[in-house]
């Protein structure tokens, strides 16, 4: 059977999934990576680029002996997939992009990146993640998977905040959707706060083969929001 790898984005990680994969693992064997500087690697070295993120996600699959795999990135880790659809293009069979964008400069997102940067220094780290998990939700810190959320972003330091958004502010894949050769699965909240409809439509119609699902009334956390639409278009698309 080919894994499901699942990568995490800014302040998340594998603890992310806990309670909204339940299905996928009647189907799919499930790998959940923790990025450096994240979740259960927090303790590691924070990578400050996305392409280094992407080797590392590569090469930690290699060290498993995983040689075929389907792919899922949620937000930065949607930007860190796409690199890794493009660097290991022969082992990545599926690809699903979920709340991402192909630039990490997102245009219309919720603050600038300096402005995420000089809060989080004024805030420190924990305060930083109840806020931005706040931001993945529809009804904010008053929704019933916030809690969880911010528990696993509270996880992440100063040293990895700073990376992940640096990370971010430096890469640019808009010009090379054209290279994903992957067939490939678009998810999105129609209500997501970060990325915006023009985003999700770079995707979708810049990649050659790719299918779009929007789901209504969501934010950047469908998996928590409306977990069994969000299981349902992944075993439809992975199992199809």
């Amino acid at each position: 059977m080919i894994p499901l790898v699942l990568v995490h984005g800014f302040m998340g990680g594998s603890a992310q999934w806990e309670h909204s994969i339940d299905r996928l693992e009647e189907h799919l064997d499930i790998i959940a990576v923790d990025l450096p500087g994240y979740g259960k690697n927090a303790h590691l070295t924070p990578i400050d680029s996305i392409v280094g993120f992407a080797d590392w996600v590569i090469d930690h699959l290699k060290q498993r002996g995983v040689r075929q795999y389907h792919l899922l990135g949620h937000s930065m880790g949607g930007m860190i997939v796409q690199e890794i659809a493009r660097r290991d293009a022969d082992a990545v069979q599926k690809l699903v992009l979920y709340a991402t964008g192909a630039k990490g400069v997102m245009p219309g997102r919720f603050e600038t990146i300096a402005e995420s940067k000089r809060r989080a220094a004024e805030d420190g780290p924990d305060a930083t993640a109840r806020r931005i998990s706040a931001t993945w939700f529809l009804q904010l810190d008053k929704a019933a998977g916030y809690k969880h959320c911010a528990q696993v972003a509270q996880h992440s330091t100063i040293g990895s905040i700073d990376a992940g958004l640096t990370a971010m502010e430096n890469w640019d894949g808009s010009n090379a959707l054209g290279d994903i050769t992957q067939p490939t699965l678009v998810l999105w909240g129609d209500r997501d706060r970060a990325y915006l409809w023009p985003q999700i439509e770079a995707l979708w119609q810049h990649i050659p083969t790719t299918n779009l699902a929007v789901v209504p009334n969501c934010s950047h956390a469908v998996h928590a929001e409306n977990k069994t639409i969000f299981q349902q278009h992944l075993i439809d698309f992975l199992m199809d």
